[in-house]
């Protein structure tokens, strides 16, 4: 250290003169808070004075005894004891009381009493407190004058007292030798740090001075800048620390480059990698914008320096238009190679062409827009119009001045679009500012166009074999040259092969429309009215276009309703088809109101004979799997009735939230035939959900079924009360982003038939009881309100129990139901089924029946284990 501080006093370096600068600055600072505390200790002690010598005097003019001792006769005698006390007491150097001509009657100095004091008396005198700064015989004081006045306010003496400044400073003054120590300390420390400085400032500079620094500096930047090699200095973190004007110029480096990360300088992702990682690089090359760089990299810490690296650039003009020929090559073989990969992705005409558009730009032109007829977006065959609608529109900017997705355009025959339609070959505008043909199309579009800086145009037709789809038009505006013929070439070549996956796209729309129809009007399109079941339902058709799946809701006889969900494997047309039949035939078979084990046994039947039937024709394909649930609920019993073909089984939430899957026996798939189903009964509380679904929902390639129920089961314990709320939780949770099979979901909460709305009574097999149950039931529409069907309901069971009395036999239960209509229900334990018949004029009898079905809105019969039941339906007032 002791060498460095000697080279730092020498000062002849730039490390010497910085060690003098710093020294000399400390020094200045020690001074400066020496000089500031000496005097604010002078001014500390003169206010000290001051305020002192005002409150002993103050407190001595206004002691008690002061004002009477001025008038004894010899008031020294008095006052001169007790002025002494108080100096003594309050560690002032004087304190005297005098009469209003000055004459002192006190002092500590016995021989000046008696003599005029000395100092200013005139604003005493006046009543008011004089303080002054005065060299007195004691030396340099502060004395204060304070007026001694009676009580009428006259003056009638004065009181002065005095310290002086030296005792009053007397601590600063003592405290001063300690400050003079910590500044000598503290100017010692920051001596040696400032030697510390110095001695790593002089191993940087190698002992320089600053004339020589000065002109090494010159030398060093004249150097850097005139070479025609790019220099770049980065730091170990990736920071740009200094380039050269060479590397600003090849790199198109921002002005405030210098300071900011490599990679966020807007250089391509290779070459701002190669300068991030540090590694060391021998001529690489890198294309930056329109030039091709020969960048050569090493590091700087390899002989203990600072971590970075240094990179020289040198452009490589020989290889330049080389380089951009195959470069122009290369791109055109990876357009086309990406257009196979990235055009036709899905099978929906607007994006396929939304997909050439995006592909086009700007890898090969600045703006691309794609033209269809509208019959092609709806999967029809184009017609022979010039009417078409911009599908795709692609460009750099969004605000260019073209026709926007959507608008319907007709062609004018002079336009370059409607030229290459006519001849199916591509049409070139090199200069759009002068091709009237094309501006004929929309003077004031045109115009504007050519405003935004379009300058040229590629019209290209959309052919699909014989099939014209449309049009595609390549715009350029940022590229001054107009399209070549190489580029044509390419046009028409990308064209061609987005034709292809348009077309296609255009077949499977018209396919899929067609099944969409089919499907949507085999489906249930709204539900029936009833009061058993609170519905809600969704049908979401498969990724890969509609199926086989259905549901529906039958109101049957006695409020009771039957649900029903299906599901038939595949897609297409063939499936929603079959989906169609078997959803006739539960409607058919429901209105013979089975129960749901025959109902699927019919069901099952009937598959097997359509199976038999397509399997005679080689152009047909059997039904390969058909599954179905089929539920009745009474509201009046409170019981639902399932049976299950090959189908999932349903869930039930019970009105306390709790989820279970009912062990519903497991029939097989529909089409099998010969094997039994059968079927479960539940007891539901009222408010209990049943939820049926398609395999959709629980099914896919990754998970299997128990996974599934597992995960419904959550979502159903998360679900809120409601039918509605239960169909959208179960969906948010287990709808896959891209379903592979269809899903239907209905949720039922059930309702029940309240006692006071059920009517019941017991008939015993005579004739003379029918007259009293067209009283009891008279009495009950009464207390219904429904006085108005008093008449055709009495006739009504009149003629139903008087058809069970003569050919039921056994007991006859007759129940009333008031529901959305009044129902009239006959039991009885015969299985002989009663037929309508038109009796002759001459017939005495067989006009009953008749009568029932003219009166009521529908009737019919369902069997039961111990016999029938007769029931007839009315619509309320």
């Amino acid at each position: 250290m002791t060498a460095g501080l000697r080279a730092a006093l020498s000062g002849r370096s730039v490390a010497g003169q910085v060690f003098v600068l710093q020294v000399a600055v400390v020094l200045l600072l020690v001074v400066a808070a020496v000089l500031a505390l000496v005097l604010q200790a002078r001014h500390d002690s003169t206010t000290e004075a001051r305020n002192r010598s005002v409150a002993v005097a103050e407190a001595f003019a206004n002691a008690p005894g002061t004002r009477e001792a001025l008038r004894d006769p010899d008031p020294t005698s008095v006052l001169q004891p007790r002025a002494e006390a108080a100096r003594r007491a309050t560690g002032v150097d004087f304190l005297v009381v005098m009469n209003t001509d000055g004459i002192r009657y006190t002092h500590p100095k016995a021989d000046r009493i008696g003599r005029k004091f000395v100092g200013t008396l005139a604003p005493a005198l006046a009543g008011r407190v004089v303080t002054e700064e005065i060299d007195g015989t004691i030396g340099p004081l502060v004395q204060a004058v304070v007026p001694i006045k009676a009580d009428d306010g006259t003056v009638v003496g004065l009181v002065s007292a005095g310290i002086t400044t030296e005792n009053v400073g007397g601590a600063a003054n003592r405290q001063m030798p300690l400050v003079l120590i910590a500044a000598a300390a503290g100017l010692a420390l920051a001596t040696i740090g400032t030697a510390l400085v110095s001695r790593r400032l002089l191993r940087q500079t190698h002992g320089l001075g600053p004339h020589e620094m000065t002109r090494m500096y010159e030398h060093h930047d004249a150097v850097l800048h005139s070479v025609r090699e790019g220099v770049l200095i980065v730091g170990g973190a990736g920071t740009l620390l200094l380039a050269n004007d060479e590397a600003h110029r090849l790199l198109d480096l921002p002005d405030d480059a210098e300071g900011r990360h490599v990679e966020s300088l807007g250089l391509p992702p290779d070459t701002a990698g190669l300068l991030a990682s540090g590694r060391v690089a021998t001529d690489e090359v890198h294309l930056v914008k329109d030039r091709l760089l020969a960048v050569n990299q090493r590091t700087t810490d390899s002989r203990g320096g600072p971590p970075g690296t240094v990179a020289t650039l040198r452009d490589s003009t020989e290889l330049r238009a080389l380089s951009g020929r195959a470069e122009a090559a290369r791109e055109r073989l990876n357009m086309l190679y990406d257009a196979g990969v990235a055009i036709g992705t899905s099978l929906d005409v607007t994006r396929t062409a939304e997909e050439l558009a995006e592909l086009a730009v700007p890898r090969f032109a600045d703006f691309a827009t794609v033209d269809l007829f509208d019959a092609v977006l709806g999967g029809g065959q184009p017609e022979s119009s010039r009417a078409l609608s911009r599908t795709a529109l692609s460009g750099i900017r969004k605000d260019a001045p073209l026709y926007p997705v959507g608008e319907h355009i007709r062609l004018v025959e002079s336009s370059p679009q409607a030229r290459s339609l006519s001849s199916g070959a591509a049409v070139v505008e090199p200069r759009l500012s002068e091709a009237a043909g094309w501006q004929a199309q929309d003077l004031e579009r045109s115009a504007q166009v050519v405003a935004y800086g379009i300058h040229s145009l590629i019209a290209v037709p959309l052919r699909a074999g014989s099939l014209v789809l449309g049009v595609v038009s390549f715009w350029r505006s940022e590229k001054a040259e107009p399209f070549d013929r190489e580029e044509v070439a390419l046009a028409e070549e990308l064209v061609a092969r987005a034709a292809v996956s348009i077309d296609n796209a255009r077949r499977y729309t018209r396919e899929h429309s067609m099944a969409v129809t089919l499907q949507r009007s085999l489906l249930p399109r709204r539900l029936p009215e009833q009061n058993a079941l609170e519905i809600a339902y969704r049908y979401l058709p498969a990724q890969a276009g509609v199926g086989g799946d259905w549901f529906d809701v039958l109101p049957l006889s006695g409020a009771r309703v039957a649900l029903v969900v299906g599901d038939v494997v595949g897609h297409g047309l063939y499936a929603a088809a079959t989906m169609g039949r078997l959803r006739t035939a539960v409607h058919n078979f429901s209105a013979l109101d089975l129960p749901p084990d025959e109902l699927l046994a019919l069901l099952d039947e009937l598959v097997s004979r359509i199976d038999q039937d397509e399997a005679e024709e080689e152009t047909s394909a059997p039904v390969t799997g058909a599954t179905c649930l089929y539920a009745v609920y009474d509201p009046v019993a409170r019981r639902c009735t399932i049976a299950r073909a090959g189908h999932p089984p349903p869930a039930l939430i019970r009105p306390d939230g709790s989820v279970e899957f009912p062990d519903v026996p497991a029939g097989p798939p529909l089409g099998l035939g010969g094997l039994p189903f059968e079927t479960l009964d539940l007891d539901l509380a009222e408010g209990s959900r049943l939820v049926l679904y398609t395999d959709g929902l629980v099914e896919d390639r990754e998970h299997d079924i128990d996974v599934g129920l597992d995960q419904l089961r959550g979502a159903l314990e998360r679900a809120g009360s409601s039918p509605e709320d239960t169909c959208r939780v179960v969906l948010d949770s287990r709808l896959p982003a891209k379903p592979s099979d269809d899903i239907a979901l209905i949720v039922a909460r059930t309702r029940a038939l309240a006692a006071d709305r059920i009517a019941e009574w017991e008939v015993p097999s005579d004739p003379a009881a029918v007259g009293e149950v067209r009283a009891s039931v008279t009495r009950q529409l009464a207390r219904w309100g429904l006085d108005e069907l008093t008449f055709t309901t009495e006739l009504i069971l009149s003629e139903l129990v008087t058809n069970a009395i003569r050919y039921g036999g056994g007991s006859i239960h007759v129940r009333v139901l008031y529901d959305r209509t009044l129902v009239c229900e006959v039991f009885d334990s015969s299985n002989t089924s009663p037929h309508l018949r038109y009796a002759a004029m001459t017939d005495e009898g067989g006009r009953g029946l008749f009568l029932v079905a003219q009166l009521t809105e529908r009737w019919g019969t369902r069997y039961t284990p111990a016999g029938k039941v007769i029931w007839a339906e009315q619509n309320l007032p």
